[in-house]
C-alpha cells in the first residue's frame, strides 16, 4: 500500500511542479494580482508558448489523475477484486 502512495505522491508532486512552473510563466500577468495561475493565457504568439501551455495543462491533469489513480482507483479495484473473488471461494 505504501508503494501506491509513493507512486501517487510522485505524480502529484511532479505534475504540481510542472503546473506551477508553466502557469507562472504563461498565466500570471503580475504577482500583485489576486488571481494567479488560472488566468487565460495572453500574448502567446510562438510555437514554444503554445507547447508551454499544453505542457502546463498536461501537468495539471497528471497531478490530478495520477494521484487519483494510485490513491483511489487501484486500491478500490483491489478491494473489489478481493470481494468478488472471496464470494466465489465461499460458494465452492
Amino acid at each position: 500500500m505504501a508503494d501506491e502512495f509513493m507512486k501517487g505522491f510522485t505524480l502529484f508532486t511532479l505534475g504540481g511542479l510542472g503546473w506551477l512552473t508553466f502557469g507562472g510563466w504563461y498565466r500570471t500577468p503580475s504577482y500583485y494580482d489576486v488571481v494567479q495561475l488560472v488566468n487565460p493565457a495572453e500574448g502567446v504568439n510562438t510555437a514554444y508558448g503554445e507547447i508551454g501551455l499544453v505542457v502546463g495543462d498536461a501537468s495539471f491533469w497528471l497531478m490530478i489523475l495520477g494521484a487519483l489513480t494510485f490513491w483511489v482507483f487501484i486500491p478500490l479495484s483491489r478491494q473489489l477484486r478481493d470481494m468478488i473473488g472471496g464470494d466465489a471461494d465461499a460458494a465452492n
